[in-house]
């Protein structure tokens, strides 16, 4: 996987570049170049070192652009790719193998899919609570607001067969969607039918370049974002950062809009990471410095077989781990997984590696959130 600089071209590279390396604290700083007259050597006290300020974020945050502001963006993002899409090769290799699904023994353990939907937890404008409706679609709880993530009510999606598991939360028992984010335009992502369902002046928030596909649809509040930029909606801070993915919706618009995941962070300052869809890589780290003490992150953990298919664009579930301790975070909760069937992974493999591969790591089983679909938490 090639990785490429955090500068960009874009009309937004003030914001997005990294400013030169800073050294340490506690390097000495480099001797002034005039000569000083002779002086008589003079023994000083002893003083004691100054306690160290407390270090912002590396790089600042950007400040929060306008809600709903109408922008240009260029035509193409393939510069962000982390990873080339595959090529002719790839392609007669996975035409020769085909495999795309798992085989019976692997669907076997359909029933055995944690499926408990329960009540949305009563929550106030301090509450940070999350309930997984199922694949990559939360319902977020953060200060004061309810957001959905990624939304697929659908039973079925383009290109796939129906839901292994239905839907964790009825649509009827939402309270009122106060925003929604998106992590890119894939059709398990980014889902007509369930859009539909909203208000047309529900906020939406977007990647640069998909502002059009909601304005065609008549929402009226989208704001798009670049990676590293924000927006705010009654306190609190949504950011965009990046992904390891890529985006496509028809035959001609590849890479045609960005693709990345989401910081949201509370008044109070609590951190909510989703990350969409995303293979494992250099961004985790960059993000976890940009946004210190991430409460909780949303990470996938399936869709990864066969790995020399998938591994540019999905993370298998040690690489999730990996990525939740990339990015400083306190708890993990995984998705993406036991919703559809989108690869060849037997259907109860990614949970029963990722506990593996937690526990290996030595992390406390209590802030692996490993819920099944319908289920709640609150952070404490």
């Amino acid at each position: 996987m090639t990785q490429q600089s955090e500068s960009t071209t874009r009309p937004t590279a003030r914001d997005t570049a990294d400013p030169a390396p800073v050294p340490p604290a506690d390097t000495p700083a480099p001797a002034p170049a005039t000569v000083s007259p002779a002086v008589p050597s003079v023994v000083l006290p002893a003083v004691p070192p100054l306690a160290e300020p407390a270090e912002p974020p590396f790089p600042p945050l950007a400040e929060p652009r306008p809600p709903g502001e109408r922008r240009v963006w260029p035509r193409s993002f393939h510069d962000r790719l982390t990873a080339p899409l595959p090529g002719i090769k790839a392609l007669a290799r996975f035409a020769r193998e085909g495999a795309v699904r798992p085989g019976k023994e692997g669907l076997a353990d359909i029933s055995r899919l944690p499926y408990e939907p329960g009540p949305l937890p009563r929550v106030d404008s301090r509450t940070v609570a999350v309930t997984w409706a199922g694949h990559a679609s939360w319902v977020l709880r953060i200060g004061g607001l309810t957001v959905l993530t990624d939304p697929v009510w659908s039973r079925r999606i383009l290109g796939t067969p129906a839901r292994i598991t239905p839907v964790g939360v009825p649509w009827s028992a939402l309270p009122r969607v106060d925003a929604v984010v998106i992590s890119h335009n894939h059709y398990d992502h980014l889902d007509a039918p369930t859009l539909r369902r909203l208000p047309r002046e529900t906020p939406v928030f977007v990647p640069a370049g998909l502002g059009r596909w909601f304005r065609r649809r008549r929402f009226t509040h989208v704001t798009e974002l670049d990676w590293w930029e924000a927006s705010e909606l009654h306190g609190v801070r949504f950011d965009f950062v990046p992904a390891h993915h890529w985006s496509k919706r028809t035959l001609t618009d590849t890479c045609r809009s960005l693709w990345g995941g989401w910081v949201l962070t509370a008044p109070d300052g609590r951190r909510v990471h989703f990350a969409g869809d995303t293979a494992y890589g250099h961004w985790f780290s960059r993000i976890g410095r940009r946004y210190p003490g991430i409460d909780l992150a949303l990470l996938p953990i399936g869709a990864y077989a066969p790995r020399w298919w998938l591994s540019d664009v999905h993370c298998d579930p040690e690489e999730a781990v990996r990525a939740a301790q990339d990015l400083g975070a306190r708890r993990m909760a995984p998705m993406h997984w036991g919703t559809f069937v989108l690869s060849a992974e037997p259907v109860l493999e990614p949970l029963t590696r990722v506990r593996a591969a937690w526990e290996k790591a030595g992390l406390d089983r209590a802030d692996l959130w490993d819920l099944p679909v319908g289920g709640s938490r609150v952070l404490p």
